[in-house]
Parts: structure tokens; sequence; C-alpha cells
């Protein structure tokens, strides 16, 4: 064995020493392998030089020894890479920790060398019988097959192969609400004791903010004196920073608003959140509410209407897209897209809308003379087809 106790000389005597802790050497690759064992055991050095070339060979010959691996918990690989991943999308973190929670609970227990497509399979049940949306389930599989890394692939590409690998999700039809129904809303949400939902319906209905932005809008990015609304973060890069104005009736729930609010917390510093923290009242301007769908499923139901949250968003962008005043740019510029395709995505043009259209055709044809009739005489008519015959 290629051990050895290396010498020195002693400073003070000048004479030479051997040293406490072994040492091992040996070549490898063409390269001269010297490091200390750290040890002043022979037979441990003696098994560090042998620990250390199997090391090498197994790094050069990419073959590695990865039981203790195998044996890790979802549990534990989700909360590395949750921490990972928080820096990498800090947009989407609030999201995956959500997921990642029930991915933990379900089935965080399980061994990395125990996973198949049947756990997979199991945990989309779990869920179904939870209530849990089609589309939450997905998204959560997709979290789990991703910390499983390269053991996730094969039970991907199966799942895929089975048509297993995502569960069909119903077509949820984006609507935009009629006059009737946004006036039944916006009566029911004055009534509320919530002092937020008013405010933020407004801004949905006649700014078009989406759901995350009107949550994370802070005192700073409201301009009531020239009632003008920009927009922080945004699902899209060309919804970021937009400026919206404020039309009378938003900028007057905007105002009321803001006088609750000084109220509340006797200040509207810029950085603090227009719609706080809290349940059921408000309590700390600090951290932005977390959700208005308790409330939205009231007042839908007070209201006697059927819709989601993002349809005020899609009634705000339909209304536009209708209005003679808004151009596509002008609509595209407020809404924060990027491309005609989504605009049309996002409008949907109503049947009384569409019937307009039609009628405006019948207007304009009543509006032409009628051609006079050419009078023929069937006699001479008859003759010429005589002829031809």
């Amino acid at each position: 064995m290629a051990v050895y106790r290396p010498t020195y000389r002693d400073p003070k005597t000048g004479k030479l020493k051997q040293a406490r802790i072994w040492w091992y050497h040996f070549s490898f690759d063409c390269q001269r392998i010297q490091e200390s064992s750290k040890s002043s055991r022979k037979t441990i050095a003696q098994e560090a030089e042998k620990s250390r070339r199997l090391e090498l060979e197994r790094g050069f010959n990419a073959v590695k020894d990865r039981r203790h691996q195998r044996i890790r918990t979802i549990a534990q690989m989700a909360a590395e890479f949750f921490e990972d991943y928080k820096f990498r999308n800090p947009k989407s973190a609030t999201f995956a920790d959500y997921a990642l929670r029930h991915v933990k609970r379900i089935a965080g227990k399980t061994m990395l060398v125990d996973i198949t497509d049947e756990t997979v399979k199991g945990y989309q049940t779990v869920r179904l019988r939870e209530k849990a949306s089609p589309k939450s389930i997905n998204e959560e599989v997709g979290f789990m097959l991703r910390i499983l890394g390269e053991h996730g692939d094969p039970i991907r590409a199966k799942l895929r192969r089975n048509r297993t690998l995502k569960l069909a999700m119903g077509r949820s039809v984006a609507r935009a609400f009629t006059v009737d129904e946004k006036v039944a809303i916006l009566a029911e949400a004055q009534r509320r004791r919530s002092p937020a939902i008013y405010p933020a319906l407004m801004l949905a209905l006649h700014a078009g903010l989406r759901d995350a932005e009107i949550r994370g809008l802070t005192w700073g990015r409201v301009d009531l004196k020239r009632a003008i609304v920009t927009v922080g973060e945004a699902k899209t890069e060309a919804g970021e920073g937009r400026t919206i104005p404020l039309n009378a009736d938003v900028l007057n729930a905007l105002v009321e608003h803001a006088k609750w609010f000084l109220e509340k917390f006797q200040t509207t510093n810029p950085a603090l959140y227009v719609f706080p923290f809290g349940k059921p009242q408000p309590i700390d301007a600090t951290r932005p509410v977390t959700s208005f769908k308790t409330v939205w499923a009231k007042i839908k139901d007070a209201a006697g209407v059927k819709g989601r949250w993002h349809d005020n968003r899609h009634t705000f962008i339909t209304d536009l897209a209708e209005s003679p005043e808004a151009s596509d740019a002008t609509i595209m510029d407020m809404a924060g897209h990027v491309s005609k395709q989504m605009l049309k995505h996002y409008s949907h043009t109503r049947m009384e809308a569409k019937r307009r259209a039609v009628d405006s055709l019948t207007v304009k044809r009543s509006k032409v003379a009628t051609p006079a009739p050419i009078l023929v005489d069937p006699a001479k008519e008859s003759a010429k087809v005589a002829v031809l015959n």
C-alpha cells in the first residue's frame, strides 16, 4: 500500500521528524494523487486510499452509488426542490408551495425506490375523492414528477403512453356579464361587510386588472389625483408596468376605500397594500389579501349570476371591444396582451352586439333604391328559344 507518514524538519532543533498523520499517494489516469487521510492510524489510511481509488474509478466511468438517494422520501426531495424553485421562479412560488403541500401530505412518506406509475395514479384518485379540480391535480402531478428527476422520466413516459398522465379537464367557457348582471353583482358587493370587495370588483370590471394584480396592488401605484393605476407584477411581460386610466365610477370607489384605509391604518404609505391581509376584517396592510373567492361565491349566489372572477376581466375587454372609441391597440395596451389572437380569446362579443351588427345590414339595404323591373315580351322570348332549339 502506498501510504506513508511525511517527514519535516523541526524548526527548533533542526532535526528531521516524522508526522503523526498518514498520507496516501497513487497514480490514476496518468495523474498523481497525493492526499492526507486525516488519520494517525495506518489501517485507516489504507482504507481511505482504497475508497478514494474507487471513487475516482466510478466517477471516471460515470458509475455512482445512489443507494442513499433511492431511500429518500418525497417529502425530503420536495423540501429541497422548493428551496431552489422559489428563488428561480418567485412569481409562481406561492402556487408551487400550495401544490407541494398536497404532494407531501399524501405521498410524502413514500421512498424514491418505491415510486411507480401506480403511485401517481393512486395520488390522482385520492385528490379526485377530495373534490380537487383536474387542473390542480395535473399541476401537482407535474411537480411530483419534476421532484423525482431522472427517476420520473420513465414514469412520465409510461403514464403518457397509457393516457393517464393528465386528467381530462372540462372546458370552462369564458363569458362577459350583461349590464343587468353587472348591476346586480356590484349591488351585492356594496352590501357586504368586506371593505375590499366592491373596489376590487370595480378594478376588475372597469380597469381589467387580473386577480393577482388587484391583490398585489400597493398605494404607490394608485394615483387618485391623476386617476391612473399602474400595474406591478403581471402574468405577462406586456402586462407589467402598464398604466390604466380610471373612470369616474372606479375612481369614486377607490376614493371611498382610501378614506376607510386612512381611518383604519392612519396612512396610505406607498409600500402598503390597497387590499390588506386579514379575515374576517383586514388587520395587516404590509401583506396582501390572499383571496376573494369566498365573498365572490356569496355575491354570485345572492345576485343569481354564474361565472368566474376572471370573467370580470373578460367583461371589461369585451365592453372595450364593442366600443367604437377603443382601437385594438388601445385594448391590447390596457389589457396587457401582446397579440390579436389573445385579444380575440378574451373579447367575447355578446349576442346583443351580434344582433346589432346583422340588423345594421337590413337598415343599409332598405336605404338602397329597388331597381325597376325589366318588362319582357313573352312571345318574343319564346321565339328566341325556338330558334336556339
